[in-house]
Protein backbone atom coordinates (compact mmCIF):
# COMPACT_ATOMS: atom_id res chain seq x y z
CA UNK A 1 0.00 0.00 0.00
CA UNK A 2 1.28 3.73 -0.96
CA UNK A 3 1.76 6.04 1.90
CA UNK A 4 0.11 9.13 0.80
CA UNK A 5 1.52 11.20 2.98
CA UNK A 6 5.19 11.28 0.84
CA UNK A 7 3.26 12.21 -2.49
CA UNK A 8 1.60 14.93 -1.04
CA UNK A 9 4.31 16.81 0.66
CA UNK A 10 1.93 19.77 1.69
CA UNK A 11 3.26 21.68 4.16
CA UNK A 12 0.33 23.88 5.65
CA UNK A 13 1.91 26.03 8.64
CA UNK A 14 0.07 29.79 9.79
CA UNK A 15 3.94 30.83 9.12
CA UNK A 16 3.16 30.05 5.45
CA UNK A 17 -0.49 30.97 5.13
CA UNK A 18 0.07 34.77 6.37
CA UNK A 19 3.30 34.95 4.06
CA UNK A 20 1.17 34.57 1.10
CA UNK A 21 -1.71 36.69 2.34
CA UNK A 22 0.76 39.34 3.02
CA UNK A 23 2.11 38.82 -0.66
CA UNK A 24 0.53 38.64 -3.76
CA UNK A 25 -3.55 39.48 -2.14
CA UNK A 26 -1.95 42.29 -0.79
CA UNK A 27 -0.63 43.53 -3.55
CA UNK A 28 -3.39 43.52 -5.73
CA UNK A 29 -5.48 45.00 -3.14
CA UNK A 30 -2.48 47.86 -2.73
CA UNK A 31 -2.63 48.32 -6.61
CA UNK A 32 -6.20 48.65 -7.47
CA UNK A 33 -6.48 51.21 -4.19
CA UNK A 34 -3.74 53.55 -5.69
CA UNK A 35 -5.76 53.07 -9.33
CA UNK A 36 -8.31 54.34 -7.82
CA UNK A 37 -6.77 57.35 -5.96
CA UNK A 38 -4.72 58.17 -8.99
CA UNK A 39 -7.64 58.58 -11.13
CA UNK A 40 -9.47 60.48 -8.62
CA UNK A 41 -6.37 62.99 -8.11
CA UNK A 42 -6.32 62.71 -12.22
CA UNK A 43 -9.87 63.87 -12.81
CA UNK A 44 -10.03 66.19 -9.98
CA UNK A 45 -6.82 68.18 -11.48
CA UNK A 46 -8.44 68.21 -14.87
CA UNK A 47 -11.70 69.81 -13.51
CA UNK A 48 -9.92 72.15 -11.72
CA UNK A 49 -8.01 73.29 -14.45
CA UNK A 50 -10.73 73.46 -16.58
CA UNK A 51 -13.20 75.24 -14.50
CA UNK A 52 -9.85 77.90 -13.24
CA UNK A 53 -9.68 78.42 -17.57
CA UNK A 54 -12.90 78.90 -17.83
CA UNK A 55 -13.26 81.53 -15.01
CA UNK A 56 -10.51 83.56 -16.42
CA UNK A 57 -11.92 83.89 -19.98
CA UNK A 58 -15.33 84.84 -18.02
CA UNK A 59 -13.54 87.38 -16.08
CA UNK A 60 -11.91 88.63 -19.01
CA UNK A 61 -14.68 89.13 -20.81
CA UNK A 62 -16.40 90.72 -18.43
CA UNK A 63 -13.88 93.12 -18.21
CA UNK A 64 -13.72 93.73 -21.71
CA UNK A 65 -17.81 94.78 -21.43
CA UNK A 66 -17.45 96.65 -18.79
CA UNK A 67 -15.27 99.36 -21.32
CA UNK A 68 -18.13 99.10 -23.79
CA UNK A 69 -18.61 97.95 -27.20
CA UNK A 70 -18.86 94.66 -28.70
CA UNK A 71 -20.61 92.74 -25.86
CA UNK A 72 -22.46 90.14 -28.06
CA UNK A 73 -19.10 89.14 -30.09
CA UNK A 74 -17.62 88.60 -26.59
CA UNK A 75 -20.49 86.73 -25.19
CA UNK A 76 -20.53 84.19 -28.25
CA UNK A 77 -16.41 83.87 -28.33
CA UNK A 78 -17.19 83.45 -24.24
CA UNK A 79 -19.17 80.44 -24.92
CA UNK A 80 -17.62 78.79 -27.81
CA UNK A 81 -14.12 79.24 -25.20
CA UNK A 82 -16.62 77.13 -22.64
CA UNK A 83 -17.41 74.51 -25.12
CA UNK A 84 -14.36 74.00 -26.17
CA UNK A 85 -12.76 74.11 -22.80
CA UNK A 86 -15.59 71.59 -21.47
CA UNK A 87 -14.90 69.25 -23.97
CA UNK A 88 -11.48 68.90 -23.74
CA UNK A 89 -11.88 68.45 -20.14
CA UNK A 90 -13.66 65.24 -20.78
CA UNK A 91 -11.31 63.86 -23.11
CA UNK A 92 -8.53 64.44 -21.05
CA UNK A 93 -10.24 61.99 -18.22
CA UNK A 94 -11.18 59.71 -20.29
CA UNK A 95 -7.19 59.22 -21.65
CA UNK A 96 -6.50 59.36 -17.77
CA UNK A 97 -8.61 56.95 -16.82
CA UNK A 98 -8.00 54.37 -19.81
CA UNK A 99 -4.00 54.74 -19.22
CA UNK A 100 -4.44 54.31 -15.31
CA UNK A 101 -6.51 51.39 -16.09
CA UNK A 102 -4.27 50.05 -17.91
CA UNK A 103 -1.09 50.08 -15.86
CA UNK A 104 -3.16 48.92 -12.75
CA UNK A 105 -4.47 46.05 -15.25
CA UNK A 106 -0.52 45.09 -16.10
CA UNK A 107 0.98 45.48 -12.33
CA UNK A 108 -1.85 43.23 -11.30
CA UNK A 109 -1.13 40.61 -13.98
CA UNK A 110 2.25 40.48 -13.24
CA UNK A 111 1.99 40.48 -9.37
CA UNK A 112 -0.37 37.13 -10.09
CA UNK A 113 2.70 35.76 -12.04
CA UNK A 114 0.95 35.72 -15.66
CA UNK A 115 3.69 36.01 -18.30
CA UNK A 116 2.92 39.38 -19.87
CA UNK A 117 5.56 38.92 -23.05
CA UNK A 118 2.51 36.21 -24.91
CA UNK A 119 -0.29 38.74 -23.71
CA UNK A 120 1.68 42.32 -25.06
CA UNK A 121 2.29 40.56 -28.32
CA UNK A 122 -1.34 39.27 -28.81
CA UNK A 123 -2.51 42.68 -28.20
CA UNK A 124 0.14 44.37 -30.23
CA UNK A 125 -1.10 41.98 -33.30
CA UNK A 126 -4.77 42.51 -32.29
CA UNK A 127 -3.95 46.03 -32.05
CA UNK A 128 -3.00 46.02 -35.73
CA UNK A 129 -5.60 44.07 -37.15
CA UNK A 130 -7.97 45.98 -35.48
CA UNK A 131 -6.31 49.75 -36.45
CA UNK A 132 -6.32 48.00 -40.48
CA UNK A 133 -10.16 47.35 -39.87
CA UNK A 134 -11.18 50.47 -38.38
CA UNK A 135 -8.98 53.40 -39.85
CA UNK A 136 -12.55 55.38 -40.77
CA UNK A 137 -12.89 55.17 -37.36
CA UNK A 138 -9.46 55.90 -36.23
CA UNK A 139 -9.15 58.76 -38.58
CA UNK A 140 -13.17 60.69 -37.43
CA UNK A 141 -11.88 60.67 -34.04
CA UNK A 142 -8.48 62.26 -34.80
CA UNK A 143 -10.32 64.68 -36.90
CA UNK A 144 -12.32 65.70 -34.26
CA UNK A 145 -9.95 66.05 -31.89
CA UNK A 146 -8.23 68.29 -34.04
CA UNK A 147 -11.10 70.20 -34.86
CA UNK A 148 -11.79 71.16 -31.02
CA UNK A 149 -8.61 72.10 -30.57
CA UNK A 150 -8.39 74.73 -33.53
CA UNK A 151 -11.90 75.61 -32.90
CA UNK A 152 -12.68 75.31 -36.26
CA UNK A 153 -16.44 75.59 -35.54
CA UNK A 154 -18.65 75.02 -32.67
CA UNK A 155 -22.01 74.54 -31.75
CA UNK A 156 -24.50 77.21 -33.24
CA UNK A 157 -22.02 77.99 -36.01
CA UNK A 158 -23.20 78.21 -39.44
CA UNK A 159 -21.13 75.83 -41.51
CA UNK A 160 -19.86 74.80 -45.31
CA UNK A 161 -19.32 71.33 -45.64
CA UNK A 162 -19.43 71.03 -49.03
CA UNK A 163 -21.68 67.82 -48.08
CA UNK A 164 -24.06 70.17 -46.49
CA UNK A 165 -24.61 73.56 -45.00
CA UNK A 166 -26.74 74.27 -42.07
CA UNK A 167 -26.19 75.37 -38.25
CA UNK A 168 -24.09 73.01 -35.85
CA UNK A 169 -26.58 71.74 -33.21
CA UNK A 170 -23.95 69.55 -31.51
CA UNK A 171 -20.02 68.53 -32.13
CA UNK A 172 -18.70 64.76 -30.45
CA UNK A 173 -15.13 63.70 -31.37
CA UNK A 174 -17.09 61.13 -34.37
CA UNK A 175 -19.77 63.24 -36.21
CA UNK A 176 -20.70 66.81 -36.61
CA UNK A 177 -24.88 67.29 -36.25
CA UNK A 178 -26.57 70.34 -38.00
CA UNK A 179 -29.67 71.47 -39.33
CA UNK A 180 -30.26 73.13 -42.38
CA UNK A 181 -32.23 75.80 -43.80
CA UNK A 182 -35.08 73.58 -44.81
CA UNK A 183 -34.65 71.88 -41.42
CA UNK A 184 -33.09 68.60 -42.36
CA UNK A 185 -30.95 66.95 -39.89
CA UNK A 186 -27.37 66.16 -41.36
CA UNK A 187 -24.73 64.04 -39.19
CA UNK A 188 -21.41 64.16 -40.97
CA UNK A 189 -18.59 61.95 -39.79
CA UNK A 190 -15.03 64.44 -38.74
CA UNK A 191 -12.89 62.25 -41.36
CA UNK A 192 -15.29 62.58 -44.27
CA UNK A 193 -14.67 66.85 -43.66
CA UNK A 194 -12.44 67.43 -45.76
CA UNK A 195 -12.74 71.69 -45.84
CA UNK A 196 -14.71 73.93 -43.92
CA UNK A 197 -16.41 77.44 -44.19
CA UNK A 198 -17.38 78.79 -40.97
CA UNK A 199 -19.82 81.61 -41.83
CA UNK A 200 -20.14 82.58 -38.15
CA UNK A 201 -16.39 82.67 -36.88
CA UNK A 202 -15.57 86.17 -35.62
CA UNK A 203 -17.61 88.62 -37.53
CA UNK A 204 -20.08 88.29 -40.26
CA UNK A 205 -20.16 90.95 -43.35
CA UNK A 206 -22.73 93.21 -44.48
CA UNK A 207 -23.16 94.00 -47.98
CA UNK A 208 -25.89 95.32 -49.89
CA UNK A 209 -27.05 96.34 -53.28
CA UNK A 210 -29.65 99.68 -53.69
CA UNK A 211 -30.71 100.16 -57.06
CA UNK A 212 -32.67 103.76 -57.93
CA UNK A 213 -33.18 105.55 -61.38
CA UNK A 214 -30.25 106.66 -63.87
CA UNK A 215 -32.51 110.24 -63.53
CA UNK A 216 -31.88 111.12 -59.88
CA UNK A 217 -28.77 112.83 -58.56
CA UNK A 218 -26.38 110.30 -57.11
CA UNK A 219 -24.64 112.13 -54.27
CA UNK A 220 -28.49 114.00 -53.15
CA UNK A 221 -29.51 109.67 -53.05
CA UNK A 222 -25.74 108.92 -51.49
CA UNK A 223 -26.77 111.31 -48.51
CA UNK A 224 -30.19 110.12 -48.80
CA UNK A 225 -29.00 106.69 -47.68
CA UNK A 226 -26.44 107.51 -45.54
CA UNK A 227 -28.84 109.54 -43.08
CA UNK A 228 -30.90 106.38 -43.09
CA UNK A 229 -28.70 103.99 -42.04
CA UNK A 230 -26.47 105.83 -39.73
CA UNK A 231 -29.30 106.00 -37.48
CA UNK A 232 -28.91 102.29 -36.81
CA UNK A 233 -26.33 102.84 -34.66
CA UNK A 234 -28.43 104.96 -32.29
CA UNK A 235 -30.98 102.32 -32.14
CA UNK A 236 -30.28 99.83 -29.10
CA UNK A 237 -31.48 96.53 -30.35
CA UNK A 238 -28.78 97.29 -33.95
CA UNK A 239 -25.98 98.98 -32.18
CA UNK A 240 -25.32 95.25 -30.15
CA UNK A 241 -24.82 93.83 -33.00
CA UNK A 242 -23.24 95.92 -35.82
CA UNK A 243 -19.23 96.33 -34.84
CA UNK A 244 -19.66 99.68 -36.70
CA UNK A 245 -21.71 102.20 -38.50
CA UNK A 246 -22.95 101.42 -42.16
CA UNK A 247 -21.50 102.80 -44.64
CA UNK A 248 -21.81 104.00 -48.59
CA UNK A 249 -19.33 102.38 -50.92
CA UNK A 250 -20.31 104.46 -54.09
CA UNK A 251 -21.71 103.46 -56.62
CA UNK A 252 -21.24 100.02 -57.75
CA UNK A 253 -23.05 99.32 -61.50
CA UNK A 254 -24.92 101.43 -63.79
CA UNK A 255 -27.26 99.61 -65.96
CA UNK A 256 -30.29 99.76 -68.39
CA UNK A 257 -31.02 102.93 -66.48
CA UNK A 258 -30.35 101.88 -63.04
CA UNK A 259 -28.13 103.06 -60.94
CA UNK A 260 -26.92 100.86 -58.28
CA UNK A 261 -25.08 101.62 -54.87
CA UNK A 262 -23.22 99.49 -52.16
CA UNK A 263 -23.81 99.58 -48.74
CA UNK A 264 -21.05 97.98 -46.29
CA UNK A 265 -20.97 96.89 -42.70
CA UNK A 266 -19.92 94.24 -40.07
CA UNK A 267 -21.82 92.31 -37.43
CA UNK A 268 -21.56 89.60 -35.07
CA UNK A 269 -21.68 86.62 -36.31
CA UNK A 270 -25.00 84.78 -37.90
CA UNK A 271 -26.57 88.59 -37.69
CA UNK A 272 -25.93 90.18 -41.81
CA UNK A 273 -29.53 88.75 -42.63
CA UNK A 274 -31.37 90.86 -40.10
CA UNK A 275 -29.50 93.77 -41.20
CA UNK A 276 -29.39 93.93 -44.73
CA UNK A 277 -33.19 93.34 -44.56
CA UNK A 278 -33.68 96.47 -42.12
CA UNK A 279 -31.20 98.34 -44.49
CA UNK A 280 -33.17 97.74 -47.21
CA UNK A 281 -36.50 99.09 -45.08
CA UNK A 282 -35.18 102.07 -43.92
CA UNK A 283 -33.84 102.93 -47.32
CA UNK A 284 -37.33 102.01 -48.79
CA UNK A 285 -39.32 104.51 -46.44
CA UNK A 286 -36.48 107.55 -47.08
CA UNK A 287 -36.88 106.81 -50.60
CA UNK A 288 -40.55 107.00 -50.24
CA UNK A 289 -40.11 110.95 -48.36
CA UNK A 290 -37.84 112.10 -50.56
CA UNK A 291 -39.49 110.88 -53.77
CA UNK A 292 -36.22 108.73 -54.91
CA UNK A 293 -37.47 107.18 -58.08
CA UNK A 294 -36.64 103.35 -58.57
CA UNK A 295 -35.40 101.41 -61.14
CA UNK A 296 -37.44 101.65 -64.27
CA UNK A 297 -39.35 98.24 -65.14
CA UNK A 298 -38.61 95.61 -67.52
CA UNK A 299 -40.82 96.94 -70.52
CA UNK A 300 -39.64 100.43 -69.69
CA UNK A 301 -42.42 102.39 -67.87
CA UNK A 302 -41.29 103.71 -64.00
CA UNK A 303 -42.73 101.66 -61.51
CA UNK A 304 -42.26 100.54 -58.02
CA UNK A 305 -38.89 100.40 -56.19
CA UNK A 306 -37.02 97.58 -56.66
CA UNK A 307 -34.32 97.54 -53.53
Amino acid sequence: MIDMSHLLAIDLTWESSLDWLLGAPVKVLLTVVLAVVARWLAHRAITKAVETSIARSEASRAKRDHKGGGRALTSVAGERYRQRTLTMGSLLRSIATIVIATVAALTVLALLGIPLAPLLASAGVGGVALGFGAQALVRDYLSGIFMILEDQYGVGDFIDTGEAIGTVEEVTLRVTRLRDLDGVVWYVRNGEIIRIGNRSQGWSTVMVDLPFSYTEDVDRVIGIITDAISRMKDDEHWSEVLRETPSVLGVETITAGTVTVRVFATCTPNQNWGIQREIRRRVKEAFDREGIAGPPLPLGGTGQHQI
